[in-house]
C-alpha cells in the first residue's frame, strides 16, 4: 500500500501540484513547530541568532550550486535524454550524480576550513562568543549539501516520471529530523543538537526518494566522465542560473548582515517572519511551479507552443486564485498570527510585536514572490535561463539599496513616524529591523514584474481576457473575505474575548481564518471561478486513472 502510494504517478498539472501543496503545507506547520520549539528554548536572542546566521553558509552552496544551478538544468537535458534514448539518460543522471558529489565534498572541505572569515562576513556585529558558535554550527551542517546534491538529482527524476509523493514528502523528513534533534539531542548537546538534528534530516531528505527513484528505473553505477558533451551542456546551461541564485542567497547573506548591526534579536525576528511569510509562496508558488515544469520543458522541446500556453497560463491563474487570499488573511491576522506561534517561553512582548509588523509588510509581497519561480521555470523548460539571471541580479541590487536606504530613514523623521502609527509600534524605540522587509518586497515586485514582461517579449502571445476574467472574481471573493475577517476581528476583539490568554487569541485566529476562507470559497463557487473547476476536473481524472 505505501509502496503503490509512494510510485503513483500524477495525471495533470493541477493534481501533481495539489500532492505539492498538501506536502508543503504539512511541511510549514512542521516548520512552524521547529520554531516555536526554538523560541520556546533560545528565545530571540544571541544563541538563537548565531544558530541561524550559522545557517547561511550550507544554504549559500545548497542554494546556488544545487538547486539554483544543477538541478534547474538536469530536468530539461534528461527529459530531452530519456525521449532519444534511455540509456543514455540513466547514464548521464548517475555521471551528474557523481560529479556533484566529488564537487561538494570538495567545497565543503574548503568552507568549513574557513567558516570563521565566512561568519564575519555574515554576522560583522556579532560578539566573539557569538561567531565561536556560529562557526561551530556552520561546520556541522555543512554536511547537509552533501546530502541535498545527490537528493536533488533524485527529485528530478521523481519529476519527469510525474512521481511527485516522494519528492513532496522530502521536506517534511527534513523538518522531522531538525525537530528531532530539539527533542532528543538539544537536552544533551544544546544548539548543536539542533545542528545535529539538521544532518539527519538531510538524510531523511535523500532517503525517503530513493525507493521511488529505483522504482522509476534508476540505477547507481558511478559513471564519471567530464568530457560527456551532455556534462557539459549542464555547465553551460547552469551557468548563468548559478550567479541568480547566488544573488538570491548573498541577498539573504547582506539581509542577515545587516541585521546584525541592529539591535539584538533582529535576526531571529526578520527570519521568524520571513518564514511564515515564505509558507504560502513554498506551499502555493513553488509546487505549482515544480509541478508544470515537467509539462513545460515536454512542451518545450516537442515544440508544442499550444501546451506551453495553455499549461502556463492555467497555473498563472491558479497560483492567484490561492495566494491574493492568503496575503490579505496574513495582514488581516498578523498578529494573532505571531502571538499564536512565538507569543511565549522566553520571546517577548515587544519581539511579539515587530515580528508581526515585520509578518504584516511581508504580506504585502507575497503575490509577486509566488509568482518568481514559476515565471523562472518557463524560461528554464526554454532552455534560457540568461534572462532571469539578469532580472535575479537587479532585484538583489535593488534590494540592497533600499534597505540602506530604509535603515537610515527608520531612524527618524515623518516616514518612521508615519509606519509607527500605521503597526501600532509607538512605544517601540528601535523599528530599523522593517527596512529589510520593505526593502525585500520592493524588490520583489520589480522582479515579477519584469519576469513577466520579458515572459510576455518572448511567448508574444498570452490569453489576456481570461487572466482579467479570472482576477476579477478573485478580488470580489477577496473582497468580500477580507471585510468578513475584520468585522470577525472586531467582534471577538470587543464582545468575546479579553485576547490575554493563548487560547483566546488562537480562537479569534481559527473562527476568524476559517470564516474568511469559506466565505472565499462561497464566493468564488458563486462566481464559477474556472480555477475552482479545474482543481474538480484533476481530482476526477486522477481518481478515474
Amino acid at each position: 500500500m505505501i509502496s503503490r502510494i509512494l510510485n503513483s504517478q500524477s495525471r495533470t498539472v493541477t493534481f501533481s501540484a495539489l500532492i505539492l501543496i498538501c506536502a508543503s503545507a504539512m511541511s510549514g506547520v512542521l516548520g512552524l513547530l521547529r520554531n516555536r520549539m526554538l523560541v520556546q528554548e533560545f528565545g530571540a536572542g544571541e544563541v538563537f541568532d548565531a544558530y541561524l546566521a550559522a545557517f547561511r553558509v550550507p544554504d549559500l552552496l545548497t542554494g546556488v550550486l544545487i538547486f539554483g544551478g544543477v538541478s534547474a538544468a538536469f530536468l530539461p537535458l534528461f527529459s530531452s535524454s530519456v525521449q532519444k534514448d534511455a540509456q543514455k539518460a540513466w547514464a548521464f543522471a548517475n555521471n551528474v550524480m557523481t560529479a556533484l558529489v566529488i564537487v561538494l565534498i570538495a567545497l565543503t572541505a574548503v568552507l568549513a576550513l574557513f567558516a570563521p572569515f565566512f561568519i564575519r562576513l555574515i554576522a560583522p556585529g556579532f560578539s566573539l562568543e557569538q561567531t565561536e558558535i556560529a562557526v561551530s554550527l556552520t561546520r556541522i551542517m555543512l554536511i547537509t549539501p552533501v546530502f541535498f546534491g545527490v537528493s536533488a538529482i533524485v527529485s528530478g527524476i521523481l519529476q519527469y516520471f510525474d512521481r511527485f509523493v516522494a519528492y513532496a514528502l522530502a521536506p517534511i523528513f527534513y523538518n522531522l529530523g531538525i525537530i528531532g534533534g530539539i527533542i532528543f539531542l538539544a537536552p544533551l548537546w544544546g544548539i548543536w543538537g539542533v545542528a545535529a538534528g539538521a544532518v539527519g534530516g538531510a538524510m531523511l531528505h535523500l532517503g525517503v526518494q530513493i525507493p521511488s527513484a529505483i522504482s522509476s528505473g534508476f540505477r547507481l553505477s558511478g559513471v564519471f566522465n567530464f568530457r560527456d558533451p551532455e556534462m557539459l551542456r549542464l555547465f553551460f546551461l547552469s551557468l548563468p542560473r548559478i550567479p541568480s541564485a547566488a544573488a538570491f542567497h548573498l541577498n539573504l547573506v547582506i539581509m542577515t548582515a545587516l541585521a546584525s548591526l541592529l539591535s539584538a534579536g533582529s535576526i531571529t525576528m526578520f527570519t521568524l517572519a520571513n518564514d511564515i511569510q515564505y509558507i504560502p509562496v513554498g506551499m502555493i508558488g513553488v509546487p505549482f511551479a515544480l509541478a508544470v515544469f515537467p509539462t513545460l520543458s515536454r512542451a518545450a522541446s516537442q515544440l508544442n507552443g499550444k501546451e506551453f500556453m495553455d499549461s502556463f497560463s492555467l497555473t498563472f491563474r491558479q497560483i492567484l486564485f490561492f495566494t491574493i487570499p492568503i496575503a490579505i488573511l496574513l495582514f488581516l491576522l498578523r498578529a494573532q498570527t505571531v502571538r499564536v506561534l512565538y507569543g511565549s517561553g522566553a520571546f517577548g512582548w515587544e519581539e511579539t510585536r515587530l515580528t508581526a509588523a515585520i509578518l504584516g509588510i511581508f504580506s504585502l509581497g507575497v503575490v509577486f514572490i509566488a509568482l518568481v519561480p514559476m515565471f523562472a521555470r518557463a524560461f528554464f523548460s526554454l532552455q534560457n535561463t540568461f534572462v532571469p539571471m539578469l532580472v535575479s541580479l537587479a532585484s538583489v541590487g535593488l534590494n540592497i539599496a533600499l534597505a540602506f536606504f530604509f535603515v537610515h530613514v527608520l531612524e527618524g523623521g515623518a516616514i518612521r513616524e508615519a509606519l509607527s502609527s500605521f503597526l501600532r509600534l509607538q512605544s517601540i524605540a528601535d523599528i530599523r529591523v522593517l527596512a529589510l522587509p520593505l526593502a525585500m518586497v520592493l524588490s520583489g515586485a520589480m522582479q515579477a514584474f519584469m519576469l513577466g514582461i520579458l515572459l510576455q517579449v518572448r511567448l508574444k502571445t498570452f490569453p489576456i481576457r481570461e487572466l482579467f476574467s479570472s482576477l476579477g472574481k478573485i478580488f470580489v471573493s477577496s473582497f468580500v473575505m477580507g471585510g468578513t475577517v475584520y468585522l470577525i476581528l472586531r467582534l471577538l476583539g470587543t464582545a468575546v474575548f479579553e485576547l490575554r490568554t493563548f487560547w483566546e487569541v488562537f480562537f479569534q485566529l481559527i473562527i476568524a481564518g476559517l470564516a474568511g476562507i469559506l466565505m472565499y470559497i462561497l464566493v468564488s463557487l458563486v462566481l464559477k471561478s474556472p480555477e475552482l473547476s479545474s482543481l474538480k476536473m484533476a481530482l476526477i481524472k486522477q481518481r478515474e486513472s
